[in-house]
């Protein structure tokens, strides 16, 4: 038994040794250019194909083969990627969404590379380049770790590399090449991605995605890690590969704590991946209310003349015969998967990497229900069989919408990456849930003409339900969310329920797309729903436009005929490179046509559809008397990291009057204002409205109960014109009144620009803009966060004037304001804040006769 368990030992070290290159490599090239490389498992599996077609293919010797490949190969890939892709994101501050989907793009075209350049078929003669003693292995992996934590600390390099991470800008203005560091930081990832594949490829049958898979669980360690502490990566990873290698001596009795614990023991990386992009503190996840990222594709509606080309180009194949039409079976099923992606990500702003896994579900639960094999469930016929598989599958989105509340970017990515593969690998993959599978198409529509027919049907009613959903009040909520989280809370959107209806939405569409697939091909093919895949097709959706169904129609067209009319891995390939012309041009395929074709642009992708929305009859509503609307703060306090931002506050907001919040940087001013509007919960305190407590309440709550926000940095919805940003105030505010949006328009002199896209219109219209969807849910509180900030003096005028007549009405405005001659116009009473306290209180004329304190203090996260 001894020798057993050290045995183990030894086998989980070689494997734990090899990952823990991937912590180092994902550690290294994240702190020297902040960028999180979903390609590092791509480039490891390259590595690996390179070296072996030196040695098995070409005959040279292993020292100087690997000598080649690790130095020469790998670097020079890491290097490539900086130059071509990278960098150019970089020099644009580009958000971290497109920078996700450009680490998506080099993973999707390497792995088609790989299948051009040696097709899909495994092999097993992987060369060993190292001794095959594991405490060697592990003994130079701490080595590394400890010479480059030494290089960081130490080193002149570690010096401005620290200072690059810290802030790109300063350090560039401060005479160190960031370029350079960041060129360094990418050779290096490559070459620790290169060494862990070339050490793994012997411990598995090498192919373009199976090692590349691999690589990609091991990004736990990375997250574990925190992105920076190297001694944790390697020890989380040890500890892991030695953990998955003793379970395997594990066989418990029972029909399905065997199979279930043999998953788990081959598969304990993806176990801690779940864990990690789950429960650690989020990686690369901004704040909610920070400025919003350019958004990774372009926005537009598909004229009516391009869905007849596409109905038409979709009803061709029912002329074809024989293998053809076998072939173009596959599309419309396509098409519905990748329809979920527009509904996830084109919709509501949200990077799910897991779809593959939902398309898979619904696949394998069709064929158990047509086969009788589902708990509780008799045999049933094929169509009531799918029609349940969605039922069933669609709520089981929540596995990744649940982490989308509270997560965003490349955290969310992380997660439902991580349910995906969890999904495949402990589901999909399992001989007891799908051996001795097969799928059988609908009676009556068994001729591959009669089921293409039925796949149209339902295409076209999802389609339906999707430009229904995109054209109501949902989807302008929807849109709202995608351009700018908080601002669309502020609105009195609700936020979390809604995000999680696009993944519950998204995962039905999948699930339908999955079952039809499978009937399609009349089998259950569980590498057909590959993770990886589920990559793959978010890619292409996203380059061909994920805000239109048009562009998810147009990539299934591509990945099938792709695969079917060429040779495996063009697809791929030809994705991976529309992906990372992301860092060129922002926006995918769409952007690009309308920046080089803006003549064919304009005709083909008109911005927006400008048809008039009806707008809802308002609800019954109590009245509420003007001398009881007030806001209330009663001691409030809240401490950020152990500092105090906000103590013992209390302050309140009578209707009728202005109320100014003045106070030097960092007296607390924002941490406080965030209390009053829900994002940020006090410690101790409470919240008053109308004398209701709503400390505990959401934003949106308080939005809908007649508390309304602006922004210090502008919340406007780009992607939206300013009649419709307007509308989602009016549609989502305390009262629905339908003469809100005219209304407000002409308040805020916007008429002339009520169809204009909000996206590229000046500072001065867009805080009325802004102010305008404030104002439209008719709220009885109104916060105003620097309104002032970028206008000039004529638009500051008009402000006060504004801001004057609303309060005359009735209102109760707070303002926090920096412009003390705005302040003193307009206040009735002011309270000045300094480190977190109120000292001064009264009206302008005295409280501003003394100028607040000039000088400033470092700020809290979160307090101005």
């Amino acid at each position: 038994m001894a020798s057993l368990t050290y045995d183990l030992t030894l086998a989980g070290l070689s494997v734990g040794s090899a990952a823990a290159l991937t912590g180092i490599g994902l550690v290294v090239t994240y702190r020297a250019t902040g960028v999180f490389n979903l390609a590092h498992g791509a480039i490891a599996m390259v590595t690996a194909y390179v070296l072996r077609e030196l040695v098995v293919v070409h005959g040279w010797p292993p020292a100087p083969a690997a000598a080649v490949s690790l130095l020469v190969v790998a670097p020079g890939i890491g290097l490539a990627l900086d130059r071509v892709v990278f960098r150019p994101l970089a020099a644009r501050e580009a958000g971290p969404a497109e920078t996700l989907v450009a680490t998506l793009g080099v993973f999707v075209l390497l792995v088609g590379a790989a299948y051009l350049a040696w097709g899909g078929d495994a092999r097993g003669d992987a060369p060993v380049i190292v001794p095959d003693d594991p405490w060697a292995q592990l003994a130079a992996v701490v080595a590394l770790a400890g010479a480059v934590g030494a290089v960081t600390r130490w080193t002149r390099f570690g010096t401005r590399l620290r200072a690059v991470v810290d802030d790109r800008r300063l350090a560039v203005l401060g005479g160190i090449d960031a370029d350079r560091v960041a060129a360094a930081g990418w050779a290096f990832g490559a070459f620790t991605a290169g060494l862990g594949g070339v050490l793994l490829a012997p411990y598995l049958r090498l192919d373009p995605y199976g090692l590349s898979l691999l690589v990609m669980e091991t990004m736990a360690v990375a997250v574990a890690a925190g992105m920076r502490s190297l001694p944790v990566a390697v020890g989380v990873t040890v500890a892991v590969g030695v953990g998955q290698s003793q379970l395997t001596r594990l066989h418990p009795g029972g029909s399905w704590q065997e199979p279930l614990l043999q998953a788990v023991g081959a598969n304990l990386f993806v176990v801690a991946l779940l864990m990690a992009a789950l429960l650690m503190p989020a990686i690369g996840d901004a704040s909610p209310d920070a400025a919003p990222a350019p958004p990774v594709t372009a926005r537009f509606r598909a004229p009516p003349w391009a869905w007849a080309v596409c109905g038409l180009l979709f009803l061709l194949p029912l002329g074809l015969a024989g293998t053809d039409l076998t072939t173009s079976v596959q599309v419309p099923a396509m098409g519905l998967i990748l329809l979920s992606l527009v509904v996830v990500t084109g919709l509501g702003g949200q990077i799910s990497l897991g779809q593959a896994a939902y398309a898979g579900l619904g696949a394998l639960f069709t064929a158990l229900l047509a086969a009788g094999r589902f708990p509780a469930v008799p045999a049933l016929p094929e169509l009531p069989a799918l029609a349940l598989a969605v039922l069933l599958v669609a709520p089981l989105g929540l596995l990744t919408g649940a982490p989308a509340v509270r997560r965003r970017g490349l955290a969310l990515a992380l997660a439902t990456f991580a349910v995906g593969v969890a999904v495949s690998r402990f589901v999909l993959a399992q001989p007891y849930a799908t051996s001795g599978l097969d799928l059988r198409r609908p009676a009556g529509f068994t001729a591959d003409r009669a089921y293409y027919v039925l796949e149209l049907v339902l295409l076209a009613a999802s389609l339906a339900s999707v430009h229904l959903l995109r054209r109501g009040r949902t989807g302008r909520a929807l849109a709202a969310i995608r351009d700018h989280e908080a601002g669309a809370a502020a609105a009195g959107v609700p936020v979390p329920a809604l995000k999680l209806f696009t993944f519950v939405a998204g995962a039905g569409f999948a699930a339908l797309g999955g079952g039809l697939l499978g009937m399609g091909v009349r089998s259950f093919d569980v590498a057909s729903f590959d993770p990886l895949r589920g990559l793959l097709w978010f890619a292409a959706v996203v380059v061909l436009g994920a805000d239109s169904p048009l562009g998810a129609m147009a990539a299934a067209a591509l990945l099938v005929g792709l695969d079917a009319g060429t040779k495996e891995g063009v697809a791929a390939a030809v994705v991976g490179v529309l992906a990372v012309q992301l860092g060129r041009t922002p926006g995918g395929l769409p952007a690009a046509l309308r920046l080089r074709y803006p003549a064919f642009a304009a005709a083909v992708l008109p911005a927006r559809d400008r048809r008039p929305v009806l707008v809802r009859r308002p609800k019954a509503r109590g009245a509420v008397a003007a001398g009881e609307a007030r806001l209330t703060a009663r001691r409030i306090s809240l401490d950020y990291d152990g500092i105090t931002a906000v103590d013992g506050v209390d302050l309140t907001v009578p209707p009728g009057r202005v109320t100014a919040l003045t106070g030097p940087n960092g007296a607390g001013k924002s941490t406080l204002f965030d209390c009053l509007c829900g994002t940020a919960r006090p410690r101790r305190g409470r919240v008053l409205l109308d004398g209701r407590d709503i400390t505990r309440l959401p934003p949106h709550r308080r939005a809908r109960l007649g508390l309304a926000r602006t922004f210090q940095q502008l919340a406007v919805f780009p992607g939206l014109t300013v009649g419709e940003n307007i509308r989602i105030g009016a549609e989502q505010g305390a009262v629905r009144d339908p003469e809100a949006v005219e209304r407000i328009l002409r308040l805020l002199a916007l008429g002339p620009v009520r169809d204009v896209p909000a996206a590229g219109l000046p500072t001065g219209t867009l805080r009325r803009v802004e102010l305008g969807r404030a104002l439209a849910g008719a709220p009885r509180v109104l916060l105003l966060d620097e309104p002032a900030a970028g206008l000039d003096s004529a638009e500051i005028g008009a402000l006060r004037d504004v801001l004057r007549a609303l309060a005359a009405d009735g209102m109760a405005l707070l303002l926090v304001e920096h412009d003390l001659e705005l302040v003193g116009a307009l206040a009735d009473i002011v309270y000045v804040m300094t480190d977190g306290r109120i000292t001064a209180t009264g009206p302008p004329g005295t409280v501003l006769t003394t100028p607040p304190p000039s000088e400033t203090v470092p700020e809290p996260r979160g307090s101005r």
